[in-house]
């Protein structure tokens, strides 16, 4: 089991996910919901967001700090590596 938290203050769990992969997919969707929150100038990131993927005692396995680039489309931040994926 994993927990993802928006660490930005004050911290919140999001959710919690059965597997790394799914973890790193709701990381991805909250970027992309804080990409488009930026860029409809609903909320201003300051200094970005940040999120943790912790394992079932707490530890944080991963962190990301993400800073919406609303100049451009969404890109996410998981790449095909990180989900598994095999490229030929």
């Amino acid at each position: 089991m994993f927990e993802i938290w928006e660490t930005s203050d004050p911290a919140r769990l999001i959710s919690d996910a059965g597997s790394l992969k799914i973890a790193l997919e709701k990381v991805d969707t909250m970027c992309r919901l804080r990409h488009d929150q930026a860029s409809a100038h609903i909320e201003s990131p300051g200094g970005g967001y940040h999120f943790e993927i912790r394992d079932e005692g707490g530890r944080a396995l991963a962190r990301l700090t993400y800073v919406p680039d609303t100049t451009r489309a969404y890109r996410s931040v998981v790449n095909a590596e990180l989900r598994g994926e095999v490229r030929a």
